[in-house]
């Protein structure tokens, strides 16, 4: 597939094109309406001369008596042709649109974790949203325009020179200047439109970050400071679009003005003697009519190639990104239950654009039915570590083993199934309890969702509710407190039943009478699992089979509890200062 930001206008639009090919024949019909309104127009201009040479003379009775029936019925098929084409592109342009956002949906969440680190998550709603409406705005009003009003300006350009070729020519010394001028304007446009993109993705990435994080800005007064900010974002954004306005507000009067020279140089050769002797008072009036009728198609055409270069520049935007290259899954092996053993053989791993190593020489087994622990301070590499087992990144150096295979070898979908995962920083849908908890198994029965949601003890709280299990929780679990959207999270977990189990900080939002019961729950869950478990809090990790002491990316230390504190080491360190040893 061609790089977008470098295909010309003409490869864009004709790659947006192709996704117009499941609905050809309501294209077909738009066409035909669209033409139709434009050679309607035309015919009924060119009986302008035949009208006043013809009718108005007297000449022909019967040619005025026909006129009033000529005129409703030219008016009754350009009122059919004008809606068959709206209605037709309108029906065009919508499903393309429709198409291509959900294209452009299902491409973004298939995209690896390492382009969403890259990208806010404004900037992609602002594609989403914006650039997907300037697309349609491009498939539907912008060739409306383009189509019928073309088609109207041949029509019109093929009435004067059957009427008289001479008057017509001097009229076309214009064109060159007016293509000119409009391939200008378009770069113009085109320049200006993507602009005005990158804009509203900022608005919507400023707007979305101050409203999720509204309390902290309450809590520390950051509303003159979030509102500053904004208006700065939002005055750019102002500035871009008064750029298109200039541009296409001085385009269009400059284009007429030219025109109107070439129309008085018209009417200056009409009086010379040479031509007055060639024209009659229909072939004037028609030619001169159809050169005034120029001039709006042409203001048309002109205001609405902004609106046309807008949406390739959106196109542009959007098939940036379509064409980014979704997670790579060569793995060819099928898997449909571990048994449960992993191991890291001398693994290295730089984030994308790091040159500095996140992981170094990482060596550890871990067997089935064992937990293992990370213990480190922040950036240590724990939360790296697991990232790594769940293939969102790929190791730069050794290998990830599962069940003594590498774990590049599986099918990617299998891998990902193998693993349930309850991180510190819940994620939850704005749907039911009962659903949140399903979302990893959707074909769960009630009955296994409600032992799931008794297990975590969920339904202390859950049963006291207007609808129990099937209470709305809202976005984000934002009605649950934090304790109990981390009990949702970890029956999610349970109800996975995956033979691995990766815990971060699972029980860090939880009291001390909720941690009690998802330790028991958790100790229960581990009896037939591997389990990561990554804690500050050494207290829930004393029991691990082995811990893990990550420090720089390195492992330091390994062993278990006791073993650690008996080394006196890092390990031990950590642990007198959690518990206030000296």
């Amino acid at each position: 597939m061609s790089d977008s930001s470098s295909a010309s206008t003409w490869q864009n639009f004709l790659r947006l094109m192709t996704y117009s090919k499941p609905y050809r024949i309501g294209f077909v019909f738009a066409v035909i309406g669209m033409l139709g309104y434009a050679a309607v127009d035309t015919f009924v201009f060119a009986q302008l001369q035949p009208l006043i040479d013809v009718g108005l003379t007297g000449k022909s009775p019967d040619f005025m008596k026909w006129a009033p029936i000529f005129i409703v019925v030219m008016f009754l098929l350009r009122g059919i042709c004008h809606f068959v084409g709206n209605y037709c592109l309108a029906w065009v342009g919508n499903n393309v649109v429709a198409d291509l956002r959900l294209q452009l949906f299902q491409h973004i969440i298939n995209l690896p974790v390492s382009f969403h680190d890259q990208q806010s998550t404004g900037t992609l709603i602002s594609k989403l949203t914006y650039d997907t409406e300037q697309v349609l705005t491009a498939t539907s009003k912008a060739l409306l325009t383009l189509v019928q009003q073309g088609a109207f300006v041949t029509g019109l350009l093929v009435v004067m020179f059957y009427n008289s070729w001479q008057l017509s020519l001097i009229f076309l010394v214009i064109t060159p200047v007016i293509a000119v001028m409009v391939t200008m304007v378009s770069k113009r446009f085109r320049k200006v439109s993507q602009g005005i993109q990158n804009s509203m993705g900022e608005v919507t990435s400023a707007a979305e970050q101050t409203f999720n994080g509204q309390k902290v800005v309450l809590t520390f007064g950051g509303q003159t400071r979030e509102t500053e900010r904004f208006a700065g974002i939002n005055n750019n954004s102002r500035r871009q679009r008064m750029k298109m306005v200039t541009v296409q507000t001085l385009s269009v009067p400059v284009i007429q003005i030219i025109a109107s020279f070439a129309l008085a140089f018209v009417l200056y050769v009409a009086n010379m003697d040479t031509m007055r002797e060639q024209l009659t008072p229909g072939i004037f009036t028609a030619v001169l009519t159809c050169m005034v009728m120029l001039l709006r198609p042409l203001k048309l055409l002109t205001t609405v190639n902004s609106e046309f270069q807008r949406g390739m520049a959106a196109s542009v935007s959007i098939f940036k990104v379509i064409d980014e290259h979704t997670e790579p899954d060569t793995g060819l092996q099928k898997i449909d239950r571990a048994k449960g053993n992993l191991s890291f053989e001398n693994v290295d791993f730089a984030y994308q654009n790091e040159k500095e190593l996140a992981l170094k020489s990482l060596n550890f087994e871990a067997k089935a039915g064992q937990t293992i622990a990370f213990v480190g301070s922040s950036g240590s590499g724990k939360s790296t570590a697991t990232s790594l087992m769940l293939r969102f990144y790929q190791a730069t150096g050794g290998k990830v083993l599962l069940d003594g295979h590498d774990i590049n070898d599986y099918v990617l979908a299998d891998v990902r199934k193998q693993f349930a995962y309850v991180s510190q920083q819940v994620v939850l849908f704005h749907d039911t309890i009962a659903n949140n908890i399903a979302y990893g198994k959707p074909d769960a029965t009630p009955e296994q969702i409600y032992q799931a949601a008794k297990s975590a003890y969920v339904l202390e709280f859950a049963e006291s509710m207007p609808q129990g299990l099937d209470t709305n929780i809202g976005e984000n679990g934002g009605l649950l407190s934090g304790g109990q959207r981390q009990r949702v999270a970890i029956a999610r977990a349970l109800l996975c039943d995956s033979p691995f189990l990766i815990l971060d900080e699972a029980t860090s939002a939880l009291d001390t009478e909720s941690e009690r019961h998802i330790q028991d729950a958790l100790q229960l869950l581990q009896q037939n699992r591997t389990c990561f478990v990554i804690a500050h809090r050494l207290s829930t990790i004393e029991n691990a089979d082995t811990i893990l002491v990550m420090q720089n990316g390195e492992l330091v230390e390994q062993g278990n509890h006791q073993e650690l504190m008996e080394q006196q080491g890092k390990y031990a360190q950590l642990h007198n200062i959690h518990f206030g040893d000296n």
